[in-house]
């Protein structure tokens, strides 16, 4: 059967790949959130400790979720990773646009189940304020890195190095910026719910969110002139390898 109209073979039904972004952005909100509770409750009064667990949590998670979804949708997760990848062809406007709410979705809902996971009220609005220049410069720094990272990979065919790259990234970017990189506007609005360690307050969300979009349009920039000819073949396998890529590669 030939595969339907802006469909590569071998790529998984946008239906799928919705799925996979909700569940694989649940999970992500709810390791970041749950290891962030989890940290206050073992390790109380000591927030470097706190950090540390919540870093080493959320690294090491990260790598586990990109490896489970990543075959389906890419495991992208976050709007700005699809709408960079957009702007380079690898995958559609279409997509991208639809990944948005599935995202958003996920990490409201990992949110919930993370506190109730460790019985406080499912919703708990965030008093943690994090707006000061110095947060809004760090989400842009940690954005632009974290993208660069993607598609160094992607671009130089290490692809499947990306979940523990990525984990790596985010890792040390929670010591490196002060704003402990969000770099992700759906997981920005998942953390609004949870009055806790890793929470956000709404009134510092929204510079978040823009500082984050704005990380996103210098990494399309700092791409282009790093990766000039970064094709769309080599886009779409941000953040896995597809398939179809993989197996072309092999045969040259």
């Amino acid at each position: 059967m030939a595969p339907s109209p802006g469909r590569t073979r071998g790529e998984a039904a946008l239906w799928r790949r919705l799925v996979a972004e909700l569940l694989g952005s649940a999970f992500l909100a709810a390791i970041v959130i749950g290891s962030g509770i989890a940290a206050q409750r073992l390790s109380p009064g000591d927030t470097g400790l706190q950090l540390l667990e919540n870093a080493a949590a959320t690294a090491a998670g990260l790598f586990a979720v990109i490896l489970m979804f990543g075959p389906v949708s890419g495991a992208h997760l976050n709007p700005v990773v699809s709408f960079v990848d957009a702007s380079f062809g690898g995958l559609s406007w279409r997509d991208a646009t639809a990944y948005l709410p599935a995202q958003v979705a996920g990490c409201t809902g990992g949110a919930i189940l993370a506190n109730s996971m460790f019985a406080r009220a499912a919703i708990s609005i965030s008093t943690k304020h994090r707006a000061s220049g110095a947060h809004v410069l760090s989400e842009v720094v940690a954005t632009t890195g974290l993208l660069l990272v993607i598609f160094a990979l992607a671009r130089t065919g290490r692809g499947r190095a990306a979940p523990s790259a990525v984990g790596a990234y985010i890792g040390a970017a929670y010591f490196f910026t002060s704003s402990t990189s969000f770099a992700n506007p759906a997981i920005t609005v998942g953390r609004m719910l949870s009055n806790s360690f890793a929470g956000i307050a709404p009134s510092s969300a929204l510079p978040f969110i823009g500082a984050q979009a704005a990380g996103g349009l210098l990494a399309v920039v700092l791409i282009r002139i790093l990766y000039p000819d970064v094709t769309a073949s080599e886009a779409a396998d941000v953040l896995l390898p597809h398939p179809d890529n993989a197996r072309a590669r092999e045969l040259r």
